[in-house]
């Protein structure tokens, strides 16, 4: 949702501050700020949209000075995207400021409380509350006013706060919501991403929940909600500055989807020995293995897609009844989930709020858990049972491209693994699918080389008002992350239908001002798909149709084809979903949309 950024050192803080924002921007674009010690008092710079109006406004940081200080760009919840309602927030004596990301449930009770104490709010948020508590709890001991103030808190967050008589230390409070120290040469760090940190330093302390940190140049102290001192161990960054950036390419999301093959081998490679499927942190013995009866698959948005291709290729190689779940659905539903139960929890940030309480509700009932998270020492990955880390490296875009293929790889040697492991196949058919998954990244690059085509048939295409997507088994499947992935950048309307379910009232929506792109990709189930592009055809429908190389029966019905590599067609849909991608980027830039910051969106959903 929110980014959140701290730094105390020897620099000047606010062009520090402003650079770590600048890579926290995927996670929310409505206002920025940042709050500064300086000589005993501590001065605000905010403003709303995006973070180029901060930069103007305090000249790229070179008029503030300070050595300490906090930041934040937000994405809205409580109250309307305005200046005011910017973080920081100040508290009424001007003793604090506070950065949040998160939500404070208990805002409101806490609001009246403190105003029946005669303290005045200026904003809408449910941030305010904090700072003023702060405020009301002060002693002159920073650490304990913090402990009384987060005793009081309900909800999910992740606090920085700076306190005038406390010059050069920060506090970093983690609940719920991500949050990793960051550790420099007489400098230190706090952000919500390790992107903020990796162009000053790749040594970090990933905080756990209800922990909470003083941050001075020289030191960095950790304690528990008791206040208890407790030592954590650094970590080192693999990702390095220039996978956060840009690297030539004009937005992230297009050079995310051409990093696509290496992000793909590197989440293989290191699985695959000597023709074999090696599942480090799998988390479940041979045993626990074979006492499955039920595999559930939870996630949101398109990790929850991942989700409904991994269902396809997990039933068909293994033989277990899987379920795809929206976690925040299945989070609030009584599930009939065990012992016997496998929760595979699927996440790129493994921060995602839903998707944690979906998980810590089906561990509670028994289930075996395994996580697929992209991030190292994120909240999944320490709650789940066993972790499969994607490998796709910093993903910036808020939609996300590398991270879902990587995630349908995962899913793959998943599948793959199980089915070995039970008996379901044969040797020559796992061999034939071991180098099925080594062949995918070469077909995601052939797929990528579709890129001429995609960008003149978005030219086409770019002016509709409303597409839709259909396919069968797999297909359907991929057309559901395909349709988002253009709704959530250029904002124009699409659906995805499974194509046998156009005559159950669909087909009313087809005439000859619509798009349908129709995925012919399953070979078994062409004709069938035929079939149906015969019938949008005959009610005047513009089809854009996907098939395998080779396939040359598509030509006579539809209007435009694209050929994608042939692939084993269980593993279809990561070289299937890379044109759909490069189809709704080059729609969006052609609609002269922001793609990397589309409306309303923010990268990782940390708040339900």
């Amino acid at each position: 949702m929110c980014g959140i950024v701290g730094f105390t050192g020897a620099q000047q803080a606010a062009p520090i501050l402003l650079e770590g924002l600048k890579r926290l921007e995927y996670r929310g674009y409505d206002s920025a700020g940042i709050a500064v010690q300086d000589d005993g008092r501590i001065s605000t710079f905010k403003c709303s949209g995006l973070l180029e109006n901060l930069y103007k406004l305090t000249d790229s940081g070179k008029n503030v000075y300070g050595v300490c200080g906090i930041g934040h760009t937000r994405w809205a919840t409580h109250g309307a995207p305005t200046a005011t309602n910017a973080h920081p927030h100040m508290s009424n004596d001007g003793h604090f400021a506070v950065v949040h990301n998160g939500i404070i449930e208990n805002y409101a009770e806490l609001r009246e409380e403190l105003r029946a104490h005669g303290y005045v709010f200026q904003s809408e948020t449910d941030t305010e509350v904090i700072v003023n508590l702060l405020e009301m709890y002060y002693d002159g001991n920073f650490k304990r006013t913090v402990m009384k103030t987060i005793a009081r808190l309900e909800g999910s967050y992740a606090i920085g706060i700076i306190c005038d008589d406390h010059p050069g230390e920060l506090m970093a409070v983690k609940n719920g919501c991500p949050l990793i120290l960051g550790i420099g040469a007489d400098e230190n760090f706090f952000a919500s991403d390790v992107t903020a940190l990796i162009g000053h330093t790749r040594t970090v302390i990933y905080l756990d929940e209800g922990e909470f940190a003083s941050i001075t140049p020289d030191k960095i102290s950790v304690y528990d909600c008791t206040g208890r001192e407790i030592h954590k161990s650094a970590s080192r960054v693999l990702w390095n500055t220039e996978a956060a950036e840009k690297g030539g390419y004009e937005h992230f999301m297009l050079k995310e989807i051409m990093e696509q093959p290496r992000a793909i081998k590197a989440t293989i490679d290191p699985r695959i020995r000597d023709g074999r499927i090696e599942l480090e942190g799998f988390g479940l013995t041979d045993e626990e293995l074979r006492d499955i009866d039920k595999i559930v698959i939870t996630a949101c948005g398109s990790a929850y897609h991942a989700g409904c291709v991994g269902r396809y290729v997990i039933e068909e190689l293994c033989r277990i009844p899987v379920q795809v779940e929206l976690a925040s659905e299945l989070r609030y539903r009584n599930p009939i989930i065990d012992s016997h139960t496998l929760l595979i929890v699927v996440s790129q940030s493994g921060e995602t709020a839903d998707t944690i309480a979906a998980l810590k509700e089906c561990a509670a009932r028994g289930a075996k858990t395994l996580a697929i998270v992209n991030v190292v020492g994120s909240t999944i990955s320490k709650l789940a049972q066993g972790v499969l880390y994607t490998w796709a490296g910093p993903e910036i875009a808020v939609a996300t491209t590398k991270g879902y293929t990587t995630q349908l790889a995962v899913l793959d040697l998943i599948a793959v693994y199980i089915a070995q492991k039970l008996g379901r196949i044969d040797e020559a058919r796992y061999n034939e699918l071991i180098a099925g998954i080594c062949a995918l990244p070469e077909r995601c690059q052939r797929a990528i080389d579709l890129n001429a085509q995609t960008q003149r048939l978005a030219k086409l295409y770019h002016g509709q008002s409303a597409l839709f997507y259909i396919g069968r088994n797999l297909d359907y499947a991929a057309c559901l992350e395909a349709s988002l992935k253009l709704k959530e950048i250029s904002y124009i309307h699409s659906e995805a239908y499974a194509a046998g379910e156009l005559k159950h009232g669909t087909i009313a929506l087809i005439d000859d001002k619509q798009l349908v792109v129709a995925l012919a990709c399953q070979t078994r189930l062409f004709e069938k798909l035929m079939s149906n592009i015969k019938e949008v055809k005959a009610r005047g429908a513009q089809v854009l149709a996907l098939a395998q190389e080779g396939e040359r029966r598509i030509f006579a019905e539809a209007d435009e084809v694209l050929l994608v590599p042939a692939t084993d067609p269980l593993l279809l849909p990561i070289p299937e979903i890379v044109p759909l991608q490069l189809f709704a980027y080059y729609v969006a830039k052609d609609n002269g949309c922001d793609i990397d910051k589309p409306k309303n969106l923010a990268k990782s959903v940390t708040v339900e």
